[in-house]
């Protein structure tokens, strides 16, 4: 067991900034984005199967059972992105007490086991479905998904929003090869089960890699109690504009990711190219979010949040102007490529703005507790603006607002820290 002393020491030395331990630890967290949020996107093959299947074997006197199980439907994948971020609620507490590996290894079995046993759900048992993949998946990925984030600013320092970056680029990667993957799957020969079980294997391989390259460093044990960081962030300007700006924004960030397939659907574009577009958008993503970390270092993090917050309110509403396949394309391109800027910047914002990296996890789950509940809001208010008429416009004005106005929140952010720096240039200047 090391001493004291050397604990102190490895304290003093600060994070390595590279070598194989951090970059491995990079790659492990990566394919942890790569299963987890990567694999949420690829509800919209589950959602259209179930639709086909589970809401095609009933009876007409059964019609009571049939909508409530269209509702259930549309709030899986809503359901589990929520509890995806929510959980780090109770994650980042404990991710700040030395808790990593532990969260990583029951976050992993969580989601591997909901899997597995979502391959032996029936028809006429739409309820175990609902609670394998809407609830324990979601616990599961909740468990993972901030401390895989976070336990990167434990290597890194001067190239730490490059390293987040990367990890966060697992998730538009795994938006384009899991929907393509159970597309094929559900809808070829091998049929539900079988398909679900081969995609469980696959995830299930991944997450044990993953586990097997993450590492830790010794950091200091939290003094505060979770309830005193709470006090503190009340307390810190920056925090909340930046908590408020980011649950505004992400309430019409949503709107292109659950519409555009379905717009460009209704506006006479071929189905299966309806299908892509997604992927077109996810393809755009993963080259933004991994540039995003080497453009930082030269306008910074909250700069470029800015500039990506504002890019994305302006193509929100833009979408009034979809129309064919070029507008698709041009569309799915622009914004997947700077929306995805805003997410891979999110949690090194949030790390900038924590003075001591041991509530990191804790000022994390804080954060994503308010903005979960966009991702949970966005689709039911984006779906009751448009209406039975699908007036597109109405949603993509309203989507586009509210995010421009989460954007006007991170510029107040700006106005603060020249404020702040005129008095005592050291401590924000960085950001």
């Amino acid at each position: 067991m090391p001493s004291s002393n050397s604990q102190t020491a490895c304290s003093e030395l600060g994070p390595p900034d590279g070598g194989f331990r951090a970059w491995g630890t990079v790659f492990g967290c990566f394919l942890m984005q790569f299963c987890g949020f990567g694999y949420i996107s690829s509800f919209g093959v589950y959602q259209d199967y179930y639709t086909r299947i589970y809401l095609t074997n009933y009876s007409p006197s059964a019609i009571s059972l049939q909508f409530l199980i269209s509702v259930c439907v549309r709030w899986i994948g809503a359901l589990t992105s929520f509890l995806a971020v929510n959980v780090t609620l109770i994650s980042g507490p404990l991710y700040d007490r030395g808790w990593f590996y532990r969260l990583m290894i029951v976050g992993s079995l969580l989601q591997s086991l909901s899997l597995f046993a979502l391959s032996f759900t029936k028809p006429g048992q739409f309820y175990l479905a609902f609670i394998f993949q809407g609830v324990i998946a979601g616990f599961g990925m909740g468990l993972t998904y901030a401390p895989s984030i976070a336990v990167v600013s434990q290597h890194f320092i001067r190239r730490r929003t490059l390293a987040m970056s990367l990890v966060t680029s697992g998730t538009p990667l795994g938006s384009m090869i899991h929907p393509i993957m159970l597309n094929h799957l559900l809808n070829g020969t091998v049929g539900f089960a079988r398909g679900i079980r081969a995609s469980a294997g696959f995830v299930s391989a991944l997450l044990l890699i993953a586990c097997l390259c993450m590492r830790t460093r010794e950091l200091p044990v939290p003094t505060a109690s979770y309830m005193v960081v709470a006090r503190k962030c009340s307390r810190e300007v920056l925090f909340i504009l930046m908590t408020v700006g980011s649950t505004l924004f992400q309430i019409g960030f949503y709107f292109p990711l659950f519409y555009l397939q379905l717009d460009s659907t209704k506006h006479g574009i071929d189905t299966k190219f309806s299908f892509y577009s997604l992927v077109i958008m996810n393809a755009a993503c993963f080259v933004g979010r991994c540039m995003t970390g080497m453009v930082a270092g030269y306008t910074g993090v909250l700069n470029l949040t800015i500039a990506s917050t504002v890019a994305c309110s302006a193509i929100i509403i833009s979408m009034i102007a979809l129309t064919d396949v070029a507008s698709v394309v041009v569309l799915g391109l622009a914004y997947g490529y700077v929306s995805c800027v805003y997410i891979a910047l999110i949690v090194p914002l949030v790390t900038e703005l924590t003075p001591n990296l041991s509530e990191l996890g804790a000022r994390m789950g804080i954060c994503f507790t308010f903005t979960a509940f966009s991702g949970l809001l966005s689709g039911p208010i984006s779906g009751a603006l448009l209406g039975s008429q699908y007036r597109w416009w109405i949603p993509s004005l309203f989507n586009g607002l509210i995010s421009l106005v989460g954007s006007i929140m991170f510029v107040a952010m700006r106005l603060v820290i020249y404020r702040q720096n005129k008095q005592k240039p050291s401590i924000t200047g960085d950001i």
